[in-house]
């Protein structure tokens, strides 16, 4: 069962919440398209009849043992040889299988506009997918199985399992295991101090691990939604540390977890935060300029930054990274994007307003629902009908440990949806400017996962045409969203395209990307290096005399 456990956990791994749209869909709108679909099923009888009648003759085909039906080879809920011998559950699965593309079939014939269609498809997925048989013990061979096996101990386990989700974890299945990692320990626990910080964040500086550094010093961003140490996980994973072996002088900010009592603090506060470390960066290290680096939403508050400081014609930034940062958002880009209207929009802006933060957990929980069968479902079966504990994965750990926005953060971030500023320069006041990322002339680097469907990389690739560098590198990754950044060199499978020519669709540029092998990390310290500046001798101590260490890493706002 540990290979079951494991596929779960993997595939949950490539379904963070690392760049939660934040928009979100509120229960009277998803009512309302319960209701729609049962008024159509009364105003459109013929409609209704006619895919009865069709459900009506499948079914008998399926009892007579006539159906060729069979499930998706890549469907991992019906994997056990039960499905294909056992004429119970092989008829039961054609059963769930017809029922499943008629309906699916019903929603896409009804006449209805574009988003009452994406609600209902999303809705009628959502139904469908819990009726799958594998969510109950009856329906599922694999967990009774179990329970023969174990001598009911698997239910007696799973039990205990949902009692403890109900009483510890909102209701929700727990994706992981936390009981291997702690933060400082096994995770986050490269070398450095902490050697500045005000209300909002702290400046974490690593201990370099060559004789010499590159003279211009490197900052990472994350994003406000999730802890900083995705960059710090498990020594193996960690980029911070493959930054230090290549010479570069790294810093990285950690965010504080906002609480109600902070629910001012907005886009132009953490951009605030950010100059004055940077500015901090500088007197450490007595370098003028920066290398700077914003993955995810991190990505957002990063061209933001730029943006502001080159409306001021301040060039302090050298040279700029963004990992898989949507900053020309559409509707069309996610699923989540393409059933959310205006109100809902306003509706999450007052509800964050009210409240004061907008919670990780929460946003976590919108998310999980948005993949079912992966975040919810699978859980369900192995947590409760299998009676096993979830996967042990530092990236589901971190996953998990999710932080806070406050209200005025996540209304730039709704704004942002709405107004469109990177993509409307010089027209737009955004954060406290006017936004116009042509007045960036840095080179750029940009990064985006192929597989990644949080954000999709075609709508990475068009921050491309947002910039006004003249030397802009654009990559793609054969992974998903958190695997594109995590990807250290050594792994067998890793792969990314690349292409010198920006001046098409995304699609030309693919159709013509050169694949090469290995990990996009070193294509981007080559890049990060020639970008870095000549070499120095070590310093012999982090910080300054006007800004010494004040705690190791990985600080104390990890842990709140």
């Amino acid at each position: 069962m540990a290979k079951t456990t494991g596929n779960i956990g993997a595939n949950a791994a490539s379904n963070t919440t690392a760049l939660n749209p934040m928009m979100g869909i509120n229960r009277e709108e998803l009512l309302g398209a319960v209701t729609m679909l049962l008024k159509r099923t009364g105003t459109s009888p013929k409609a209704t009849a006619k895919y009865a009648g069709r459900m009506a003759k499948e079914s008998m085909d399926i009892v007579l043992g006539k159906s060729k039906r069979a499930p998706d080879p890549k469907d991992r809920r019906f994997q056990d040889p039960a499905w294909t011998f056992n004429p119970f559950y092989k008829r039961g699965l054609q059963g769930y299988l017809a029922m499943q593309d008629n309906l699916n079939t019903w929603v896409d014939d009804l006449q209805l506009d574009e988003l009452e269609q994406a609600r209902a498809q999303f809705v009628m997925g959502m139904i469908v997918d819990a009726l799958a048989p594998t969510n109950s013990l009856l329906g599922n061979p694999m967990a009774q199985k179990r329970v023969i096996d174990s001598g009911g101990l698997s239910l007696v386990k799973g039990l205990k399992n949902v009692y403890d989700d109900m009483t510890k974890n909102g209701g929700m299945p727990s994706q992981v295991d936390k009981r291997p990692f702690k933060v400082g320990e096994n995770l986050a626990n490269t070398p450095g101090k902490v050697v500045w910080k005000n209300e909002l964040m702290e400046l974490i500086q690593y201990t370099p691990t060559t004789d010499k550094v590159h003279r211009i010093p490197f900052l990472q961003i994350p994003p406000q939604i999730n802890k900083f140490y995705a960059s710090d996980l498990s020594p193996e994973k960690s980029v911070i540390r493959f930054l230090l072996s290549q010479g570069i002088q790294t810093f990285i900010v950690s965010w504080a977890n906002p609480q109600e009592e902070n629910a001012h603090w907005g886009l132009q506060d953490y951009v605030d935060s950010l100059i004055k470390a940077s500015e901090v960066i500088a007197h450490i290290t007595g370098s003028k300029k920066l290398n700077v680096s914003g993955a995810c939403s991190g990505g957002i508050t990063t061209a933001t930054f730029a943006s502001t400081l080159a409306a001021a014609g301040d060039k302090r930034i050298n040279a700029l990274t963004f990992q898989v940062c949507v900053l020309d958002p559409r509707s069309d880009d996610s699923e989540l994007g393409q059933i959310v209207s205006d109100k809902s929009i306003e509706i999450a802006r007052q509800f964050s307003r009210r409240k004061g933060i907008l919670k990780g957990d929460d946003l976590a929980r919108m998310f999980s629902w948005m993949r079912p069968n992966d975040l919810v479902w699978s859980y369900v079966i192995n947590n409760y009908l299998m009676g096993q504990d979830p996967p042990p994965f530092d990236i589901l750990f971190w996953n998990a440990d999710t932080t806070n926005l406050p209200a005025q953060l996540h209304s730039d971030y709704l704004d942002m949806s709405v107004l469109e500023p990177f993509s409307h320069p010089g027209e737009v006041e955004f954060a406290g400017h006017v936004a116009d990322l042509t007045k960036v002339k840095c080179d750029i680097f940009i990064v985006a996962g192929i597989k990644d469907h949080i954000t999709p990389w075609k709508a990475c690739y068009r921050t491309t045409k947002l910039l006004g560098a003249k030397n802009i590198k654009f990559y793609l990754t054969n992974s998903g969203h958190i695997q594109s950044l995590l990807n250290p060199p050594g792994n067998p499978k890793s792969k990314y395209f690349s292409n010198t020519d920006l001046s098409g669709s995304a699609d030309e540029w693919v159709a013509q990307a050169n694949e090469n092998e290995g990990s996009w990390w070193v294509e981007w310290a080559g890049w990060l290096k020639d970008h870095s500046g000549t070499m120095k001798t070590v310093p012999k101590t982090l910080g300054s005399e006007a800004f010494p260490p004040l705690v190791d890493a990985p600080g104390e706002y990890v842990f709140g």
